[in-house]
Protein backbone atom coordinates (compact mmCIF):
# COMPACT_ATOMS: atom_id res chain seq x y z
CA UNK A 1 0.00 0.00 0.00
CA UNK A 2 1.16 3.23 -0.82
CA UNK A 3 1.31 6.43 1.41
CA UNK A 4 2.10 9.55 1.12
CA UNK A 5 3.13 12.35 3.72
CA UNK A 6 4.18 15.69 4.35
CA UNK A 7 7.72 15.05 6.23
CA UNK A 8 8.14 16.20 9.90
CA UNK A 9 11.88 17.15 9.78
CA UNK A 10 11.58 17.06 13.63
CA UNK A 11 10.76 12.90 14.02
CA UNK A 12 13.62 11.41 13.50
CA UNK A 13 12.29 8.44 11.08
CA UNK A 14 11.30 11.11 8.42
CA UNK A 15 14.53 12.84 8.31
CA UNK A 16 16.59 9.48 7.98
CA UNK A 17 14.35 8.36 5.43
CA UNK A 18 14.38 12.06 3.55
CA UNK A 19 18.46 11.94 4.08
CA UNK A 20 18.61 8.28 2.49
CA UNK A 21 16.23 9.19 -0.48
CA UNK A 22 18.34 12.36 -1.21
CA UNK A 23 21.70 10.37 -1.19
CA UNK A 24 20.42 8.08 -3.37
CA UNK A 25 18.88 10.17 -5.38
CA UNK A 26 22.40 11.87 -5.60
CA UNK A 27 24.11 8.84 -6.04
CA UNK A 28 21.78 8.47 -9.59
CA UNK A 29 23.31 10.12 -12.87
CA UNK A 30 20.47 12.26 -12.35
CA UNK A 31 21.21 13.58 -9.21
CA UNK A 32 24.90 13.84 -10.40
CA UNK A 33 26.22 9.99 -9.54
CA UNK A 34 27.62 11.29 -6.36
CA UNK A 35 25.97 11.08 -3.11
CA UNK A 36 25.70 13.45 -0.15
CA UNK A 37 28.88 14.98 1.46
CA UNK A 38 29.22 14.05 4.90
CA UNK A 39 29.14 17.69 5.23
CA UNK A 40 25.10 17.70 3.78
CA UNK A 41 24.29 14.10 5.26
CA UNK A 42 25.34 16.12 8.98
CA UNK A 43 23.57 19.28 9.00
CA UNK A 44 21.09 18.89 5.85
CA UNK A 45 17.88 18.46 8.17
CA UNK A 46 19.11 21.03 10.71
CA UNK A 47 19.28 23.73 7.95
CA UNK A 48 16.04 22.30 6.76
CA UNK A 49 14.02 23.03 10.04
CA UNK A 50 15.44 26.60 9.63
CA UNK A 51 13.88 27.20 7.24
CA UNK A 52 10.28 25.39 7.94
CA UNK A 53 8.00 28.06 6.81
CA UNK A 54 9.34 28.01 3.35
CA UNK A 55 10.50 24.43 3.01
CA UNK A 56 7.75 21.46 2.44
CA UNK A 57 9.12 17.81 2.25
CA UNK A 58 7.31 15.33 1.18
CA UNK A 59 7.85 11.04 1.60
CA UNK A 60 6.16 8.15 0.11
CA UNK A 61 5.81 4.85 1.76
CA UNK A 62 5.33 1.70 0.06
CA UNK A 63 4.55 -0.99 2.26
CA UNK A 64 6.21 1.33 5.37
CA UNK A 65 9.35 1.62 3.28
CA UNK A 66 10.53 4.93 1.75
CA UNK A 67 9.71 4.56 -1.61
CA UNK A 68 10.15 8.18 -2.91
CA UNK A 69 10.62 11.77 -1.75
CA UNK A 70 10.11 15.29 -2.61
CA UNK A 71 11.48 18.68 -1.25
CA UNK A 72 10.26 22.11 -2.19
CA UNK A 73 10.77 25.06 -1.44
CA UNK A 74 8.50 28.32 -1.59
CA UNK A 75 9.10 31.26 -3.76
CA UNK A 76 6.81 34.57 -4.84
CA UNK A 77 5.75 35.10 -8.20
CA UNK A 78 6.04 38.83 -8.83
CA UNK A 79 3.44 39.08 -11.95
CA UNK A 80 0.62 37.24 -9.87
CA UNK A 81 1.60 38.53 -6.89
CA UNK A 82 1.37 34.86 -5.06
CA UNK A 83 4.06 32.34 -3.57
CA UNK A 84 4.51 29.57 -5.97
CA UNK A 85 6.37 26.31 -4.68
CA UNK A 86 9.83 25.15 -6.87
CA UNK A 87 9.81 21.42 -6.74
CA UNK A 88 13.69 21.43 -5.97
CA UNK A 89 14.27 17.49 -5.41
CA UNK A 90 12.17 14.93 -6.55
CA UNK A 91 12.75 11.24 -7.21
CA UNK A 92 11.85 7.53 -6.66
CA UNK A 93 14.10 5.18 -5.39
CA UNK A 94 15.22 2.73 -7.96
CA UNK A 95 14.05 -0.11 -6.11
CA UNK A 96 10.35 1.58 -6.68
CA UNK A 97 10.68 2.62 -9.91
CA UNK A 98 7.82 1.77 -12.79
CA UNK A 99 5.15 1.17 -9.90
CA UNK A 100 3.26 4.83 -10.24
CA UNK A 101 4.75 6.17 -7.52
CA UNK A 102 6.28 9.36 -9.40
CA UNK A 103 3.05 10.59 -10.79
CA UNK A 104 1.28 9.86 -7.53
CA UNK A 105 3.68 12.26 -5.12
CA UNK A 106 3.43 14.69 -7.73
CA UNK A 107 -0.53 14.68 -7.71
CA UNK A 108 -0.57 14.77 -3.77
CA UNK A 109 1.94 17.73 -4.23
CA UNK A 110 -0.06 19.66 -6.92
CA UNK A 111 -3.35 19.25 -4.51
CA UNK A 112 -1.31 20.39 -1.38
CA UNK A 113 -0.19 23.70 -3.42
CA UNK A 114 -3.60 23.99 -4.58
CA UNK A 115 -5.18 23.90 -1.34
CA UNK A 116 -2.51 26.26 0.28
CA UNK A 117 -2.82 28.70 -2.49
CA UNK A 118 0.01 28.56 -4.22
CA UNK A 119 -0.34 29.96 -8.25
CA UNK A 120 1.97 27.30 -9.66
CA UNK A 121 4.48 24.75 -9.58
CA UNK A 122 8.17 24.90 -10.95
CA UNK A 123 10.90 22.85 -11.38
CA UNK A 124 14.01 21.85 -13.42
CA UNK A 125 14.40 18.58 -15.13
CA UNK A 126 17.91 17.62 -17.09
CA UNK A 127 17.56 17.68 -21.05
CA UNK A 128 18.64 14.16 -21.03
CA UNK A 129 15.81 12.87 -18.39
CA UNK A 130 13.07 12.21 -20.84
CA UNK A 131 11.11 9.58 -18.20
CA UNK A 132 10.85 12.43 -15.88
CA UNK A 133 9.81 14.83 -18.78
CA UNK A 134 7.56 12.68 -19.79
CA UNK A 135 5.92 12.18 -16.13
CA UNK A 136 6.16 15.85 -16.21
CA UNK A 137 4.34 16.85 -18.77
CA UNK A 138 1.24 14.26 -18.15
CA UNK A 139 1.03 16.18 -14.78
CA UNK A 140 0.34 19.41 -17.13
CA UNK A 141 3.93 20.74 -16.56
CA UNK A 142 5.09 22.70 -19.81
CA UNK A 143 8.63 24.66 -20.42
CA UNK A 144 8.23 27.91 -19.30
CA UNK A 145 8.14 31.30 -21.76
CA UNK A 146 5.98 34.36 -21.96
CA UNK A 147 6.38 35.23 -25.53
CA UNK A 148 6.31 32.30 -27.84
CA UNK A 149 8.84 34.27 -30.23
CA UNK A 150 11.60 34.81 -27.66
CA UNK A 151 11.23 31.26 -26.77
CA UNK A 152 11.30 28.91 -23.67
CA UNK A 153 13.28 30.42 -20.32
CA UNK A 154 17.06 28.36 -19.70
CA UNK A 155 17.62 27.15 -16.42
CA UNK A 156 21.30 28.85 -15.81
CA UNK A 157 23.20 28.73 -11.79
CA UNK A 158 26.19 30.58 -11.19
CA UNK A 159 28.15 28.86 -8.32
CA UNK A 160 29.63 30.95 -5.54
CA UNK A 161 32.64 30.66 -3.61
CA UNK A 162 32.76 30.45 0.35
Amino acid sequence: MLTIIQADLHHPRHAQDLIAQLNSYAQDPMGGGEGLSDFARQHLIAELQKRAQTVHAFLAYQDDIAAGFSICIEGFSTFACRPLLNIHDFAVHPDFRGQHIASQLMEFISRYAQERGFCKLTLEVLEGNHPAQALYRSQGFATYELDPAMGGALMMQKKLDR
